[in-house]
């Protein structure tokens, strides 16, 4: 039980928590033990809470715990403060928008973070050893020297030591593909890609007037065979890969297969854009491709993926200088440039290790939600158990159309096949997001009603008429 006793006088307030030595940021027990207490029907709404000054004598805690906790529950819509009447117990909030949202790749909160005292703490760091003038004006060299170094450090698990001059700080992947079409190809240019992969890479080339063919894929991903016979027949501008966690199957390409390619694309004199948002998610990757074919191969790494999509933050590696000054030239073209203010923020999380604390949830998470899909979707899951999303392959009697349709109208939102294609055809799956939606609880139900919804056959499809 997360209360003592529920008696009225001013002396002795109606709820106290208990806190324990170990059990995390005291601000955030407090906030869970109310709104344990009203889950249990201990506290009721319309219930006033003891004054903050009461509340932490008795805890023997300072004032600012309890305003931090208070400040925490009504932004679960726990409490509400009725001025100089005191604070209460808040009605339960209507929900006027109940869809839960499968849809959307973000990183699921992490457990046991302090995400605002993360983000405070850091901006606070950033404003005393940053010259504010320049976090406040324009930076055309993609990225300051602190941030380069910063994205060498961010991307050495992968590559090991790197020149930061080699690196150049993008607002967020979608930008850095954009930019990289633009600059590494003509219009009317064939790019290769999967025949499912991330549908902004579709709409940046569409837009630029680019065609995506589609390359064969098996279970370790894009085959090299039907790669190198694509480069001899269509002589593509770009091949863009995704080869870990791929989005949306999440397969994850083995190493020889990313050798075998890398020297497709030497052999064959083509780039490479390989988009690789979630190797520091995976359990144990294989090297990037760009490290079998340096000089063939551009990487990208977003931190959107990993630590949060706010950042608008990621590093592309291009060591050819002159191809570096074109993605550049590009780049300013249409997004000019990150932030400085939260390239800044990026830079301090990831140099005071920060970022390395908040990417360690952030994989635990997941991998609680991959085993609780497992669990629901059992005999369905067929994931790798790490990432951010599901692909999940339908019965026959489903199309991903349709059942991305159905799941709508019963408040799940699903991404459905189509939305991934580069050809004409497309696997008969969705994609299930599984970070998007913060609390667990409702994660669980959310994929519970999915599982329902895959167990029975489709209704005939019948008009309303009003």
């Amino acid at each position: 039980m997360s209360q003592l006793k529920t008696i009225q006088d001013e002396d002795s307030p109606p709820w106290l928590p208990r806190l324990a030595v170990h059990g995390g940021p005291r601000f955030l027990q407090i906030a869970d033990a109310l709104q344990a207490a009203v889950a249990e029907g201990v506290l009721k709404p319309g219930d006033r809470l003891p004054t903050q000054r009461l509340l932490a004598a008795r805890l023997d805690v300072d004032l600012t715990t309890i305003t931090r906790a208070y400040d925490e529950a009504r932004r679960r819509n726990l409490l509400e403060g009725r001025g100089a009447r005191g604070t209460y117990v808040a009605a339960p909030k209507a929900e006027l928008s109940p869809v839960l949202d499968l849809s959307m790749n973000t990183p699921p909160p992490p457990d046991g973070v302090d995400f605002d005292d993360l983000l405070k703490q850091g901006l606070s760091q950033v404003l005393m050893r940053s010259d504010n003038a320049s976090l406040m004006t324009y930076h055309l060299g993609g990225g300051s020297d602190s941030d380069r170094q910063a994205g060498a450090k961010w991307l050495e698990p992968m590559f090991g030591h790197l020149d930061p001059g080699q690196l150049v700080v993008c607002p967020g992947a979608q930008a850095a593909i954009a930019a990289l079409i633009l600059a590494l190809t003509q219009p009317g240019d064939v790019i290769l890609a999967e025949p499912a992969a991330y549908p902004g890479l579709r709409a940046a080339a569409t837009q630029f007037g680019r065609r995506i063919i589609a390359v064969e894929a098996d279970r370790h991903g894009m085959m090299p065979g039907m790669l190198e016979a694509a480069c001899r027949r269509h002589k593509p501008g770009l091949v863009y890969l995704n080869p870990t966690l791929q989005n949306p199957t999440a397969v994850t390409m083995p190493e020889r297969r990313r050798r075998e390619l890398a020297g497709i694309a030497q052999r064959c004199k083509v780039r490479i854009v390989e988009d690789d948002p979630y190797w520091l998610l995976a359990d144990a990757p294989p090297p990037p491709v760009a490290r079998f074919a340096p000089e063939q191969v551009v990487y990208i790494s977003t931190l959107s993926k990993c630590l949060t999509p706010g950042l608008r933050v990621a590093f592309v590696l291009v060591r050819d200088p002159h191809e570096r000054e074109r993605f550049l030239a590009a780049l300013r073209s249409f997004a000019l440039m990150a932030a400085p203010l939260t390239a800044a923020l990026a830079t301090q999380w990831i140099l005071d290790g920060s970022a390395d604390g908040l990417l360690a949830g952030v994989r635990k998470e997941a991998r609680l939600r991959h085993r609780m899909a497992r669990d629901i979707l059992a005999g369905r899951y067929s994931g790798p158990g790490d990432g951010l999303h599901i692909w999940l392959e339908l019965p026959a009697y489903w199309n991903s159309a349709q059942l991305a349709r159905a799941a709508a109208s019963d408040g799940i939102a699903v991404t459905p096949a189509e939305a991934f294609a580069t050809g004409s055809g497309s696997v008969n799956a969705i994609r299930i997001s599984l970070g998007s939606i913060k609390d667990r609880g409702r994660l669980q139900a959310g994929l519970q009603r999915l599982s329902h919804l895959l167990a029975s056959r489709p209704e005939p499809f019948s008009a309303a008429v009003v």
